[in-house]
């Protein structure tokens, strides 16, 4: 029972001389069966069948980032394998760069550096001496007198005046007073031009264009706020 063993052993070693192994050795031939019995005594060891590596050189492969080796496809993939090769010999390539020309437009006066070397403090001293020459000193003179066309100035009357637009001071009688200053304030280009027409016809106290219907001395749409705010600002 105990030779079973070792005659499996044998069986499989025999079978294993049958194979020829990759890269082409034999091991049925006489040197390795000699170094195979010199192994099992304990006297030498087995040599590697297999093929040592063949070396792969760049000039095979070409220098990375070129495409001068790379084979040229044929067939169906050809515009692709021809396309992916131009691409690769372009990474190689440097980007070219377009200078952005100076735009002569916009000032550099902010800029300390091209200031500096067009300018110096005795240049500047110069320029600021020949400017103080040129200075021009003019005298004041009275502010000439308002003139008078014979209307009213609604200026004066505006802060003559303190009561808010809506306010009545004035009496007022009539029919359909509202429509009737309607009607009538149409007939101005502008409320200034209507309240110089009411001032002039009696206003504020009458109104006999019916252009002040609320009695609040202001004709229209005319308000004297803005005035009032300008001379106080």
């Amino acid at each position: 029972m105990r030779s079973l063993p070792l005659i499996a052993a044998i069986s499989l070693i025999a079978a294993c001389d049958t194979v020829t192994p990759i890269g082409g050795t034999d091991f049925n031939t006489p040197e390795y069966q000699a170094q195979r019995e010199a192994q099992l005594s304990g006297q030498g060891s087995v040599v590697n069948p297999l093929l040592a590596p063949v070396d792969v050189s760049e000039q095979a492969l070409g220098a990375p980032g070129s495409a001068s080796n790379l084979p040229v496809a044929t067939g169906a993939n050809a515009d692709i394998a021809n396309q992916t090769a131009a691409a690769l010999a372009s990474t190689s390539a440097q980007p070219t760069v377009t200078p952005v020309p100076n735009n002569t437009g916009i000032s550099d006066e902010q800029d300390f550096g091209a200031v500096s070397e067009r300018r110096s403090i005795e240049s500047d001293a110069a320029r600021i001496e020949q400017n103080r020459q040129t200075y021009e000193v003019v005298a004041p003179t009275a502010v000439p007198e308002r003139g008078s066309d014979g209307q009213p100035n609604i200026v004066q009357y505006a802060l003559s005046t303190s009561n808010p637009v809506g306010t009545q001071l004035y009496s007022r009688a009539g029919f359909n007073l509202q429509a009737k200053a309607q009607r009538n304030c149409a007939q101005f280009p502008s409320p200034d031009q209507a309240q110089i027409a009411f001032l002039s016809n009696g206003g504020p106290q009458r109104d006999r264009k019916g252009l002040d219907p609320d009695g609040d001395g202001y004709a229209c749409s005319w308000d004297p706020s803005p005035f009032r705010s300008a001379i106080n600002n």
